[in-house]
């Protein structure tokens, strides 16, 4: 997979429908027991409420777990999910805690609730996309590193550090398929005097 789309941040949304309090946490996971750990310390936290409903997906081994935890079947995790995968979002995990209060909310209900506190969680907590990028350095002289400082300007190249020592070495990043013509242009601009060396490839926020 060459990209990803993932929640950029953990967080929480409450709204209350009907008197029954409904409470999302969000959170990017990258394996599965973070993710079990996560619904794990939400369900303790929360082990007085009527229904602690959950859902986690990750690129691992393409792995998707849900849970209605009482709620009547289809009425709870299957929209969260349908949603997350809608959004094309993975590697979260999602636990929607339920208070209820008193009033049946009836199927539809359900659906319109759960879904739409999802929603909100997620417009708080941002979508992030994750490119899969080459990372290398580029070691050069003192008299070319402002000119390449220069070119990176504006560009979608990541800056991840830079060392002064006998050269200036920059780690930099850029999704797979801009690498040569970076190379190129780097090279180009610096006479051939850089030394670019490909270090691997990891994903980051783009």
């Amino acid at each position: 997979m060459k990209e990803y789309k993932t929640v950029r941040h953990a967080t929480s949304y409450t709204m209350t429908e009907r008197k029954s309090e409904f409470i999302c946490y969000v959170t990017p996971v990258s394996d599965e027991s973070t993710a079990l750990a996560f619904i794990g310390d939400i369900k303790k936290k929360h082990s007085d409420a009527k229904h602690n409903v959950y859902v986690y997906i990750l690129r691992s081994n393409n792995t998707t777990r849900f849970s209605d935890d009482g709620e009547p079947h289809g009425t709870a995790a299957l929209p969260v999910l349908e949603l997350l995968h809608k959004e094309e979002i993975t590697d979260v995990a999602v636990v929607i805690t339920r208070y209820f209060g008193g009033i049946l909310l009836g199927t539809g209900g359900l659906v319109r609730a759960y879904t739409a506190v999802v929603k909100a969680a997620l417009e708080i907590a941002g979508i992030v996309r994750n490119v899969c990028c080459t990372v290398f350095t580029v070691s050069l002289t003192y008299s070319d590193y402002p000119k390449i400082e220069y070119f990176l300007q504006g560009k979608p190249i990541i800056r991840d550090k830079t060392t002064f020592e006998n050269e200036a070495v920059m780690v930099l990043a850029v999704a797979e398929e801009g690498f040569c013509e970076t190379e190129k242009s780097i090279t180009e601009i610096t006479c051939g005097r850089a030394v670019i060396t490909k270090l691997g490839e990891r994903f980051y926020a783009l």
